[in-house]
């Protein structure tokens, strides 16, 4: 697929500009970061790394056609030549797939010839913010509930690219499975699927042909997982009956393996699972599980949980699928260094200034736990610090008498953006989708408790060194003193 050319015309309207003027291979520096988590939440979750290294190497594969077929005026004639070699030669610096990333930090910096910089803007938040929508709501629903989740969203999902990668993201983000085969085969997810009520339907329309319906799924899969669909007629007077029916006709009972249970896709889902799990206890089949689906996310998750429901396993489809409540994440990409002059962008919204020069964000952490980020420019007084072991002094950006000091010896640290291309060559290999999903947990498992809360969860800190703040302000204060005197 032509990823890397999924991208708006303006990259290269300001790319033949570049060119013109001598800029295209002056060498600049980039940062992709998001400046507001959803759902007032104050992080989210890195996924989609791994497809914007395999679409920057892709760069350079259209003959000169491609792009006279939306650049076709003969000005751009020679510029569409220029561009069939332009292939990525660049440094790219990324966090972990499953890494958890705090707002304004650089999640992927790319430092390359403008030209090349440029142009992989658009693709590169293509897909960057598709999957850590996904990824950062599927956090959510699978720490509202300590029972196994399954994302089964594709059919709501906006498009097959979309399902695919979104299925990944969500099993980076704690989801044990999808139902995306495509899902399995690409990345190696484990798959789960049930079955719909056009099964039991197709059968006949009637109570006896839904134990029919049962008796032959159980005969025909026999050796696997086997989830029955309780609810096409009548989930009490009639699923679960024939479903325990059915078991029994068959043999299935508490021996069975891998598991044997049933699924709940309607209704009132604390209630019935509470009444059938009374009735399967009473029939001798305490091991049959329940699976509860219809409409479900991480509020009405919690909402069950509360209520004590008799669920064994969620099912979460659109929620996830689309990120529902927060369907766009706001990932951005802005130049921060030209050569060796930071640069920023300024702004009357003081959540849009950005943060300039090439940085590198530090985790800090005291006895195994997430205490604090700092992003430094690279090499700065903080950073030599922190990279010594040297006591440190953090400062909140916002509020400078606030102040956080770690002894030396008392902290451990961690740089989150590791270069993972150099001269346009991959030296990092991916991670298996299991040991993103690991690092995933591993990093949740670091952060204080009362910062995982769905509601009102407190917020970590997040820094920036005084070396960065000195050259931020330094760089608005002389924009603000030429503006006083245009």
């Amino acid at each position: 697929m032509k990823i890397a050319y999924c991208s708006d015309k303006y990259q290269y309207t300001m790319g033949k500009t570049f060119v013109d003027a001598g800029l295209d291979t002056k060498k600049a520096v980039f940062n992709m970061f998001y400046r507001t988590a959803p759902d007032n939440n104050n992080w989210a979750v890195v996924s989609g790394v791994n497809e914007v290294l395999e679409m920057a190497g892709s760069l350079g594969s259209q003959p000169e056609s491609f792009f006279r077929k939306f650049l076709p005026e003969d000005m751009y004639e020679d510029f569409c030549k220029k561009l069939t070699g332009v292939r990525f030669t660049g440094d790219i610096y990324a966090m972990e797939e499953g890494q958890i990333v705090f707002p304004k930090q650089p999640i992927i910096t790319v430092v390359a010839p403008l030209l090349q910089a440029q142009i992989l803007e658009t693709p590169l938040l293509t897909i960057m913010n598709h999957q850590m929508a996904v990824a950062t709501k599927a956090s959510r629903v699978t720490r509202s509930t300590d029972k196994p989740v399954s994302e089964f969203g594709s059919r709501r999902a906006h498009g097959p690219w979309a399902a695919l990668h979104g299925g990944k993201a969500a099993f980076t983000a704690g989801c044990v499975s999808s139902s995306n085969i495509l899902t399995t085969t690409e990345f190696g997810i484990p798959s789960t699927g049930t079955m719909a009520h056009s099964y039991i339907t197709a059968f006949g329309c009637s109570v006896h042909s839904e134990f029919e319906a049962f008796d032959m799924y159980i005969k025909s899969h026999r050796g696997e997982g086997l989830i029955l669909l309780v609810d096409t007629y009548d989930t009490l007077k009639s699923g679960i009956v024939n479903a325990i029916a059915a078991f029994k006709a068959n043999n299935i009972d508490n021996n069975y393996k891998p598991f044997y249970g049933i699924r709940l896709d309607s209704g009132d889902l604390a209630y019935l699972s509470r009444e059938c799990r009374g009735i399967l206890d009473r029939e001798g089949l305490s091991k049959c599980v329940i699976f509860a689906s219809n409409a479900l996310d991480e509020y009405l998750i919690s909402d069950l949980e509360r209520q004590n429901a008799a669920i064994d396993f969620y099912g979460v489809g659109d929620a996830i699928a689309t990120s529902k409540h927060n369907p766009c994440f706001g990932n951005v990409y802005k130049l921060v260094q030209m050569e060796d002059n930071p640069v920023l962008k300024v702004s009357d919204d003081k959540a849009k200034v950005i943060n300039p020069g090439f940085q590198v964000t530090y985790r800090i952490y005291q006895n195994n736990e997430s205490k604090a980020d700092v992003t430094c420019l690279r090499g700065d007084n903080l950073a030599t610090a922190i990279e010594k072991g040297s006591e440190i002094l953090l400062r909140d950006e916002y509020d400078r008498t606030k102040k956080t000091r770690y002894s030396e010896g008392t902290y451990t640290a961690e740089v989150l953006q590791q270069k993972v291309v150099e001269n346009g060559v991959r030296v990092v290999p991916d991670n298996t989708q299991q040991q993103k999903q690991d690092r995933y947990l591993y990093e949740l498992s670091r952060m204080n408790p009362t910062e995982r809360r769905i509601i009102n969860p407190h917020y970590h800190k997040v820094d920036i060194s005084d070396d960065l703040y000195d050259l931020k302000m330094g760089l608005i204060y002389k924009i603000k003193e030429e503006l006083n005197h245009v």
